[in-house]
């Protein structure tokens, strides 16, 4: 059964903004505002919802969420769905989701990454309908460096099209931009060289298969429930197998070794082919660093796992489609991933 993939967005499409997991604080408004004009001077309208309040760290009732969600995502008039960033509890909203009206409706792009995981994740296992990990709305005004693309062109992108993103071999590794005292940023601070690193061994690494993965601490509290059953939907979409992606937002070494451990235990990585993990800033611990842990917890898999991938929370971001078939080079001189809308 193929993957479902949304339609291109055109000019004039209507974009929704909610916030299924944190709001957005007042002080923060303004950011908030530039990137939405950003997305309208590409000629789309922007639909931003109810649940939005940042005052908490939820943006409003489990149930509301819910329910805005499900609507924008069932609105033929909407094609896409962004929210400001991910947060910490989007888990409450999986079992409220209407799951039946989402597998019946048209898909529509849905766009985000950290908490976000917690519901794209499900929702292309679940339904089949490919979603973008790794950019979301207050990012977006950042000039993509060169190599990287931009969800907004990914939206855009007929069925079939196939691209290619280099790493920009740099990234942050210090510090972060203070968006009440500069909304309008636009440029990243890239202050550290750096490349794609193996961990299983030596040798270069071109394998292929179809793409899912996301935070791992948001996943892992999924292992064993119907929402992250990677071997039913390798069986029904990807019988080539997958490529599977992780990275940590900010838990330690020691927590993210026991997070893949249980994933790993509870078959998410069964039908990997090839293991990607996201660049992070999470702390190491003194006895376990983050790649440590990740080769602790995932060695036995003996597949090719590949490190400090531009998939994470370091600027800058490389996004990638739950659901797109996906070839990975790695060796001494090159690194690349293609992805391709089939």
């Amino acid at each position: 059964m193929p993957v479902r993939y949304p339609r291109p967005l055109r000019p004039g499409d209507r974009i929704g903004v909610t916030s299924p997991s944190s709001g957005v604080p007042v002080e923060l408004r303004e950011r908030l505002a530039v990137a939405v004009r950003d997305v309208e001077t590409r000629g789309y309208e922007v639909v931003t919802g109810r649940c939005m309040d940042g005052g908490g760290h939820i943006s409003a009732p489990a149930a509301d969420r819910a329910a805005e969600l499900t609507e924008m995502l069932t609105d033929p008039g909407i094609r896409a769905v962004v929210p400001p960033w991910g947060g910490e509890t989007a888990i409450d909203l999986l079992p409220l989701l209407d799951w039946d009206r989402l597998r019946t409706a048209e898909p529509t792009w849905v766009v985000g990454y950290s908490d976000m995981s917690t519901v794209m994740t499900p929702l292309t296992l679940l339904t089949g309908a490919a979603t973008v990990h790794g950019n979301n709305l207050m990012d977006t005004p950042y000039r993509v460096p060169q190599g990287l693309v931009s969800w907004l062109d990914i939206v855009t992108a007929p069925p079939g099209h196939r691209f290619t993103q280099l790493p920009p071999e740099r990234h942050r590794a210090t510090g972060y931009d203070d968006y009440a005292e500069h909304p309008d940023v636009r440029t990243f601070t890239l202050d550290t060289p750096g490349r794609w690193t193996r961990l299983d061994g030596e040798g270069d690494v071109d394998v292929e298969g179809r793409l899912i993965g996301g935070c791992t601490e948001m996943l892992s509290n999924l292992t064993g429930t119907p929402y992250l059953d990677t071997s039913s939907f390798a069986r029904t979409h990807a019988p080539e197998g997958l490529l599977v992606y992780v990275e940590a937002g900010g838990h330690d070494a020691l927590t993210i070794c026991r997070n893949l451990h249980g994933m790993r235990l509870a078959g998410f990585f069964d039908t990997a082919n090839a293991v990607l993990v996201g660049r992070t800033s999470a702390p190491d611990t003194s006895s376990l660093t983050q790649h440590q842990a990740v080769l602790d917890a995932l060695g036995p898999l003996n597949v090719p796992i590949v490190a400090d991938v531009e998939c994470g929370h370091v600027p800058p971001y490389l996004p990638l489609v739950n659901g797109a078939r996906g070839r990975v080079v790695h060796t001494s001189t090159r690194s690349e991933l293609t992805q391709t809308l089939d």
